[in-house]
């Protein structure tokens, strides 16, 4: 039980009148409410309370206590209100805030981890405030759409590959990839199956078919392995993906079909066999491990010329860019820069590797530059972490005040379903969702890139199937593939997981083949090649019947708010609405049967069945329910 009948919920708009990130100088009406009784947290993260259940306030002077991250707190008295204490304020300086209440002559009310105020212990922690810039937009057109990200080297294969010198062509499309390290313990990565641009135009038709609305490609600039991480030649398509042609002629033919292609910017590091580097001389350049008259030796940081120099996480194959090089950042900036020769191309914007190891103000020049070029492109940064309030070399990030970042990878949604999932309790996820909603700008949250995998994680199908191995050669052998019943387990499951990825706030984001079940550990293993000889219709058809549901309900998926309606361990029911468009989405990840009274008349959209008056969720169960407009909301309208 709360130990108290005080009662704050930043996700509760009679608590604070702006949910999730406050735009500086608008208006923050904040009030801290009395009950009448008391009821448990969990009660109160679900069912918010209303007027009747408040009560008139005591004597008690309430102070409001802000700070700005890593500055002095301020002391504000509270307005005694009818039901309780009340504070408006506007705050006109951008950037990260922390809150509490002070109770005099009781203690502390900060944040529990349902998100909740309560006295608390020293282990608690404030509330936590974005306010971002007033101009800060995010694009439109991403919003209530579906990403679809490729591997390009193993999605599909158009023709052959021509011959280049240090790579191991693969003709045996869908075998395993080489993992094992050679003779110098280094593994290459330099084996290649042939996946090209022409092959991904081929399966546009495919692509559409599961309502994708954007495709994300891992690097296609040319580089020595064929994850392409290690740059050789921004400028330039590797040569087995294509050329400069195929690529526009692919991203025209995407528009077609009103898909957009993102890029993979990879501007922490770039290759040791590169262009710019030409550590092996294998490029007619001068690079700068070769002179330091390199008019690119500005661009690295050498301890001890040439063999000893700054390299990401120490792998020397992946020399570290100085973002400081002015030289650099007018090769990636500049109106004749990478990002703008690329955004000329027709793309839609760029997903960007290790952006926390990018400084600030790196960030601040990329925005800048996609901006100019193109103020609807998309910026997406790769960041593990709640990117609100992320420490990344014990620096404080500023991702989401309007001068950074649009959108990040969504890995904290990604563990709470898979934790949902697997346990059957609930609790992390919606705290998960809880603090993204309360601490990210609504129109970051709308924009959040919701993954359950991705190339630098185990395949979903075998995290559910809850499959282990030890070593790689396990990984590699029989013994990593799930047998008939774990995957029959892994699939149901996955049911679950994808209802919750393609109905939460954000857009939901696909890692190729996950929808045709394909299996893998970690890298290399989740970066096999697509089988397009063995489809699994019935995971595909339900990957293509929940985009059809996100296409045809774009308006409440793009921008709707979200709200809790039930919880209880496996089950979680929530609504989604825009104005008077309703839908709620439950999941029942247990064994039990749970009965639901319904308040109007609904048609449940995967299924396709008319409701009316009440409802059976069965167990290890799954629905979207639509809520039929009657006559007189039409005419409403």
């Amino acid at each position: 039980m709360i130990n108290s009948i005080y009662y704050f919920n930043p996700i509760d708009k009679a608590c604070k009148n702006v949910i999730g990130g406050v735009k500086e100088s608008e208006t923050l009406e904040i009030n801290l409410f009395l009950l009448k009784k008391e009821r448990t947290l969990k009660e109160l993260a679900i069912n918010f309370p209303n007027i009747e259940d408040f009560c008139a306030p005591n004597n008690q002077t309430v102070y409001f206590i802000l700070a700005k991250d890593e500055q002095e707190k301020q002391y504000i008295p509270m307005k005694t209100t009818e039901y309780g204490w009340q504070i408006c304020l506007n705050i006109n300086e951008i950037g990260l805030y922390y809150y509490s209440f002070s109770i005099e002559g009781k203690g502390l009310i900060m944040q529990d981890e349902n998100g909740l105020g309560y006295f608390c212990s020293h282990f608690a922690k404030e509330f936590l405030l974005t306010i971002y810039d007033k101009n800060y937009q995010t694009p439109n057109w991403f919003k209530g759409g579906i990403m679809y990200q490729i591997f390009p080297d193993r999605f599909c294969k158009a023709g052959t590959m021509p011959d280049v010198k240090g790579r191991v062509k693969r003709e045996d499309w869908g075998g395993m990839p080489t993992y094992k390290a050679n003779q110098f313990g280094k593994v290459l990565n330099n084996d290649f199956f042939g996946g090209n641009l022409k092959g991904i135009q081929e399966k546009l038709p495919y692509l559409k078919s599961l309502g994708v609305s954007v495709v994300y490609l891992n690097p296609i600039f040319e580089a020595a392995s064929n994850h392409r991480y290690d740059t050789s030649d921004y400028m330039s398509i590797d040569p087995y993906l294509g050329t400069k042609k195929d690529f526009e002629e692919l991203v025209e033919t995407a528009k077609s079909f009103e898909i957009s292609i993102i890029l993979d910017g990879v501007f922490n590091h770039t290759g040791d066999d590169s262009l710019y580097f030409n550590k092996y001389g294998n490029y007619n350049s001068l690079g700068a491990y070769q002179s330091k008259n390199s008019p690119y030796y500005s661009w690295y940081s050498f301890h001890q010329f040439p063999n000893k120099y700054s390299s990401w996480w120490g792998i020397d194959i992946l020399p570290e860019i100085n973002e400081n090089s002015l030289e650099y950042q007018e090769f990636i900036f500049g109106e004749k820069g990478v990002l703008k020769n690329w955004l000329r191309s027709g793309i839609g914007g760029y997903r960007l590797d290790v952006a926390d190891e990018l400084p600030d103000f790196f960030l601040k020049k990329l925005r800048k530059s996609v901006k100019e070029e193109n103020s609807n492109a998309v910026i997406i940064g790769e960041v593990w972490e709640d990117a609100s309030d992320k420490i990344a070399y014990s620096q404080r990030r500023e991702y989401l005040t309007g001068f950074e970042l649009d959108s990040v990878m969504n890995y904290p949604l990604k563990d709470g379903i898979i934790s949902y999932v697997l346990t059957e309790k609930s609790d992390y996820l919606l705290n998960v969702l809880n603090k993204l909603i309360d601490h990210y700008p609504k129109q970051t949250l709308d924009c959040l890139m919701n993954i359950l995998g991705t190339h630098d994680t185990a395949r979903i199908l075998t995290v559910l199937g809850e499959k282990h191995c030890n070593t790689k050669d396990e990984m590699a052998s029989n013994k990593a593939n799930l047998t008939e019943n774990e995957r029959k387990m892994a699939e149901k499951r996955l049911k679950i997981a994808v209802v919750l990825q393609y109905t939460l706030p954000g857009v939901p984001c696909v890692y190729y083949g996950d929808e045709n079940g394909m299996e893998g550990f970690g890298d290399p293993f989740c970066r096999k090649c697509f089988n397009w000889d063995t489809l699994n219709d019935d995971l595909i058809g339900f990957y293509k019947r929940l985009g059809e549901i996100r296409n045809a309900h774009k308006n409440i998926f793009s921008e709707g708010n979200f709200e809790l309606v039930a919880q209880n361990d496996g089950l979680v029911l929530y609504k989604r609405t825009i104005k008077d468009d309703e839908i709620y989405v439950y999941t029942n990840n247990s064994s039990k049967k749970i009965q639901f009274k319904l308040k109007g008349k609904f048609v449940e959209l995967i299924q396709g069945k008319i409701l009316s008056k009440e409802f059976t969720a069965n167990e290890y169960s799954y629905g979207i329910f639509y809520k039929i407009k009657t006559k007189k909301a039409l005419n409403s309208n």
